[in-house]
């Protein structure tokens, strides 16, 4: 990182490229393997107004604090707090109710939303895996920002656990993609016409939905 830029060297960069990572706000410099870092920096920072107009499209932070509404699957809940209350967080309804001190609140309901993810994925994991005759040998979540899932050839699925905050087509669809892997370790004809079977049309407009939507859901939980 330099002068609050993050300097990428790849070996199939054919120019400089400039972008802010819209999952993290990140301000990126993308070069050739031998450009010079010195002309390439002074052309980035000269773009500054550019930069600060694709921050400003960012969306905004949405922090785990009283009164914040959070979508799961194809609903949303809203946070109420009561410090006196138990530490334990219960969902009634569309409430999700939680107390203890307000210092590490967020943390707490981090930690609930990623236990219901991987209770919902694995749950749905087995079940496309009954489906179509194949094993998974674990399932487990992380918060990855460049990918929603991944199938290892051992048969280990993992998914980000900001699923959870998808509507279910779009979250269904994401895992029927990795298990569809346990076949075909590619994205070809063949795939495609798997999870086609698993889910229909949803691959389609799931995919729609995430290039629309998915960055969006990172911001969920932050502060800044």
């Amino acid at each position: 990182m330099t002068s609050g830029i993050e300097v990428v060297r790849h070996p199939r960069a054919r120019r400089a490229r400039l972008s802010v990572d819209p999952t993290t706000g990140t301000v990126r410099l993308t070069l050739p393997k031998r450009a010079a870092l010195a002309p390439a920096l002074h052309w980035a920072e000269a773009h500054g107004e550019w930069i600060a107009e694709q921050r400003a499209k960012l969306p905004l932070p949405r922090p785990f604090a009283p009164g914040a509404i959070i979508p799961l699957g194809d609903g949303a809940v809203t946070i109420v707090w009561e410090e006196s209350a138990s530490r334990r967080i219960v969902r009634v309804g569309d409430w999700l109710h939680c107390g203890g001190p307000a210092d590490g609140l967020s943390r707490r309901i981090t930690a609930w939303l990623k236990r219901e993810a991987l209770a919902v994925l694995s749950a749905e994991t087995a079940e496309f895996a009954r489906r179509i005759g194949v094993s998974v040998s674990g399932v487990s979540t992380g918060d990855p920002k460049g990918r929603w899932g991944s199938c290892a050839s051992s048969g280990t699925i993992r998914y980000s656990w900001r699923l959870i905050l998808m509507p279910e087509r779009v979250r269904r669809a994401t895992v029927a993609h990795e298990v569809a892997h346990r076949v075909h370790m590619n994205h070809g004809p063949d795939f495609h016409a798997l999870v086609a079977q698993l889910v229909g049309d949803d691959a389609t407009t799931a995919r729609i939905w995430l290039r629309r939507h998915g960055a969006a859901l990172h911001w969920f939980g932050r502060d800044s």
